[in-house]
């Protein structure tokens, strides 16, 4: 007999990601009808058009298969195969074969120079654990963490679901907190405290708090001393933080800038925060989602825990290794004078330069339409626009009413949760100009027909 949906655990069948959820799935059923479909539901950037970086996809290809150098004599600049040299000769064994459990030491070393260049601070190598895209990373430090079903982990509310779902997952609780979106989006220090203290109420023993800098969904760029603050809350109620920075190439504002946090507790001289960072290939200027590059980084923990964060990763043998390859182009681009510089500097200034510019236009035309109103994209990769409803009918509702009329496909904000009483929907950035002011013009003829 074969099993039945009575016998599938309750975590799994308490599992959402709205992300790819039914809206998506009813997207991918008007394609297949024939229906033009505008994906706004998720940051996947070569899937909207985004071109690969020639410098990463070199280093790939040479990787996979070392013989193209000679084959096709010219075609590769001398810095891409001295590069890819590097790459092989620290495999030893080619791409082809596992790497030890952290990942490649000369793709660890890498990474440990690009932090170490980024934030002016040391950086230990064997704390750089190399992942299947920073998701793996993530649920690592998650799976560390809860120990105990009455374990909880404070979430930002709107969040990624990524963060609900692998809680849920592994039966631990979530403890949200709002993001005040009356004020950028930025975190209080009185509403932290708020949320940790009714989770201890339910009996919650709150472990740690994920900080997503720059935000998904909400555009925003947290302020160094909002990360200072943070910092200090976690100190004080014993709590490790998760910092997901994936975004912090995206930064559009001006006069902003990322800082991280490993950076921060550096600056002020905290040793006793325990502190998971993790960065992705699949976002920032490279967009490589389907290569799943990532790494985490681990400050403050002892060596015995140490050891036990080896012991996951070492169940799982290693991370690909094509997605090493990828994230040592991302944290090693070629040499100031090399010949693949201006190449490499040509192509990352007008991604990035781009993104900008529809940052602005999707905020601006969202904030347009009558009912509407959104923040500025001052960074990341989406627009979380709120919008009023006719009384009865849900975010999720009027989401799966615009695909059906439009044929655009964006994720209800309930998925990402929200302040009760008010409806939003996350829209990425990523689509060309042109499909994006068409988006905002549907969007708005859809919402005035709709209310």
């Amino acid at each position: 007999m074969s099993i039945s949906i009575q016998e599938i655990g309750k975590a799994v069948l308490d599992t959402e990601y709205a992300v790819r959820g039914p809206i998506v799935a009813r997207a991918q059923e008007l394609e297949r009808s024939g229906r033009s479909i505008i994906y706004c539901n998720i940051g996947n950037p070569q899937a909207l058009g985004q071109k690969p970086l020639s410098w990463t996809r070199r280093l790939l290809a040479l990787s996979e298969y070392p013989d193209l150098a000679g084959k096709a004599p010219g075609a590769f600049a001398a810095d891409a195969i001295e590069a890819t040299n590097a790459i092989l000769a620290g495999s030893k064994h080619g791409i082809g074969a596992y790497s030890e459990s952290r990942g490649l030491r000369v793709v660890r070393d890498a990474v440990a120079t690009f932090i170490r260049n980024r934030d002016a601070i040391d950086v230990d190598p064997d704390a750089i654990f190399l992942t299947d895209g920073a998701s793996k990373g993530v649920q690592a430090a998650l799976r560390l963490l809860l120990a105990d079903p009455n374990d909880g982990i404070m979430i930002p509310i709107p969040q990624y679901p990524l963060y609900s779902a692998t809680i849920t997952m592994y039966q631990g609780k979530q403890v949200g907190y709002y993001l005040d979106e009356d004020n950028d989006w930025n975190l209080s220090r009185e509403l932290l405290e708020d949320s940790l203290r009714k989770a201890s109420e339910s009996g919650i023993r709150t472990r740690g708090i994920v900080v997503i800098n720059p935000g998904n969904p909400t555009g925003s760029v947290l302020h160094p001393e909002n990360i200072r603050m943070i910092i200090a809350f976690a100190k004080e109620h014993g709590l490790s933080i998760l910092a997901d920075e994936v975004y912090q190439d995206n930064v559009y504002r001006e006069g902003a800038r990322f800082e991280s946090f490993a950076k921060a507790m550096s600056d002020i001289g905290e040793k006793s925060v325990s502190l998971f960072s993790f960065h992705s290939t699949s976002k920032g200027f490279l967009g490589e989602c389907g290569q799943r590059g990532g790494y985490m980084e681990v400050r403050n923990v002892p060596a015995d825990v140490m050891a036990q964060i080896l012991k996951m990763q070492s169940v799982s043998l290693c991370a690909n290794l094509p997605g090493q390859v990828v994230l040592y182009s991302l944290v090693s681009p070629p040499p100031i004078d090399g010949p693949s510089r201006a190449e490499y500097d040509k192509e990352k200034g007008a991604i990035l330069g781009e993104l900008k510019v529809r940052a602005k236009l999707i905020a601006d035309g969202l904030n347009s339409i009558p009912g509407f109103s959104c923040n500025e994209v001052a960074g990341a990769m989406y627009a979380f626009p709120r919008f009023e409803l006719p009384a009865g009918k849900t975010d999720s509702e009027w989401c799966m009413a615009l695909l059906e009329k439009t044929g655009i496909c964006v994720v209800p904000g309930s998925g990402f949760g929200q302040l009760p009483g008010t409806a939003h929907f996350r829209a990425t950035i990523l689509p060309p100009r042109e499909q994006l002011a068409e988006v905002v013009r549907l969007v708005a003829s859809f919402h005035a027909e709709y209310r």
